[in-house]
């Protein structure tokens, strides 16, 4: 059997942190916290719950969570956010493959509960995470604060049974403010690379978005959540190419 790490990135968590912990008990041989300096209770439940509690400066979500792999006493790791919770069934699949790692990765479904209710579509599921795999293997990638770990080429995976539970907004203020927050980060980091917007992208995209969403994801199955879902994730788009094409402006006037 290998020794399982489990790592989780904190910032003002007090509200989830507890139940993300105790899903985990089961399956790790060592939980670790790596907290960006809470001003909340994060730290004092950590503490609490006996974990291994780290604080370093966040410089963005794919930098943090490469940093976290670091304080990981052992190469085969779990990473979680915050806000999720194991399955029964999918505890059960991990301890499967404690006992028989043969693979680099394993992805799971990852189902979203917001402001109380189960989505099950929108886009929003099965949302397929990889989260258990030897560090040895890949990093964390992507563009923030979008992270995705990504196996080195020729890794095997394979997915597991059960479902990650994310317990994602408690309301839809939280969406909203989470939305200004995330295009933000996204479009500075859009800028970065080099990509451009345009008048065309900023009007014709977040339609896109959601007939996308709303209509072939099936978004309408999940009912007045499951409109404002589409919605609000349709103007994050908006406000994405928006806040790109300010910034190159910005750059021009300079």
């Amino acid at each position: 059997m290998v020794n399982l790490s489990v790592v989780i990135i904190t910032f003002n968590e007090e509200k989830n942190i507890e139940r993300c912990i105790k899903s985990v008990r089961s399956v790790a041989d060592e939980i670790v916290i790596v907290d960006s300096y809470s001003t909340d209770k994060t730290e004092e439940i950590c503490l609490k719950e006996g974990v291994k509690f780290v604080k370093h400066k966040f410089e963005g979500h794919i930098e943090q969570k490469n940093w976290a792999i670091t304080q990981a006493s052992f190469p085969h790791i779990l990473s979680l956010d915050a806000d999720e919770e194991l399955s029964e069934e999918l505890i059960k699949s991990i301890i499967k493959v404690k006992n028989n790692w043969d693979k680099d990765g394993y992805t799971m479904n990852r189902l979203t509960n917001y402001c109380g209710k189960w989505i099950k579509h929108c886009g929003w599921y099965p949302d397929i995470k990889l989260r258990l795999w030897d560090s040895s293997k890949g990093e964390w990638g992507g563009v923030n604060p979008h992270d995705k770990y990504e196996l080195k080429e020729g890794c095997s995976q394979t997915h597991l049974k059960g479902d990650l539970y994310h317990f994602s907004y408690y309301t839809i203020q939280q969406h909203i403010a989470q939305s200004n927050k995330f295009t933000d980060i996204l479009a500075q980091a859009m800028f970065n690379k080099g990509k451009r917007s345009s008048l065309f992208k900023i009007l014709i995209n977040p339609i896109v978005k959601f007939i996308k969403d709303y209509f072939i994801l099936l978004g309408f199955l999940d009912g007045y959540y499951g409109y404002l879902i589409c919605r609000i994730s349709a103007h994050a788009t908006f406000l994405k190419y928006a806040k790109l094409k300010q910034l190159h402006l910005k750059k021009v006037v300079k």
